[in-house]
């Protein structure tokens, strides 16, 4: 197939292991979401926002973020696709300290969410300034997610409706 008259590259498909290797290699420290294992919850990997992490809770308190989302995806060998499905949690920050529950609205499907905010103080030097400005957007992490699976040779799959 062409495009604009350019050839299209062929991807090879990579095996369910190397999908699951390069989708864990989307981990690192500066990243503000980890992709974990998801065997406990019944699919391969977990992606979620590092609000339980030391290092970066704090940040996400001052955002005062009152929902996260969870992605789950689970590998699809036949059809060589990764199922994804999102799941909304609510947070309560005690002391700091964030805790996670389902939402009321125990929202699952595909969603799309940007939390931003900014807030000004005086700085270390005693004069007026931004002490921090932040922006969360699930795509942060759904993007990087999306690249690395189709990279792999598979397909990205959203499910709205039914099981993983």
């Amino acid at each position: 197939m062409k495009l604009f008259g350019k050839k299209e590259a062929k991807v090879s498909t990579l095996s369910p292991q190397e999908v699951i290797r390069k989708l864990l290699e989307l981990n690192r420290p500066t990243a503000p979401y980890q992709i974990i294992d998801g065997k406990s919850e019944g699919v391969d990997l977990i992606a979620e926002w590092k609000i339980v992490d030391a290092q970066w809770y704090e940040i996400f308190a001052k955002a005062g973020l009152e929902k996260v989302f969870r992605i789950y995806l689970k590998l699809d060998p036949e059809k060589n696709q990764v199922r994804t499905k999102d799941h909304e949690y609510s947070v309560a920050w005690k002391v700091g300290i964030p805790s996670l529950s389902l939402a009321i609205s125990s929202f699952q499907g595909q969603k799309t969410s940007v939390e931003f905010g900014t807030a000004y103080a005086f700085t270390e030097e005693l004069e007026p300034g931004q002490v921090y400005n932040y922006r969360f957007s699930t795509n942060e992490i759904k993007k990087p997610l999306k690249e690395a699976i189709i990279a792999c040779g598979w397909k990205y799959k959203g499910i709205a409706f039914g099981k993983l």
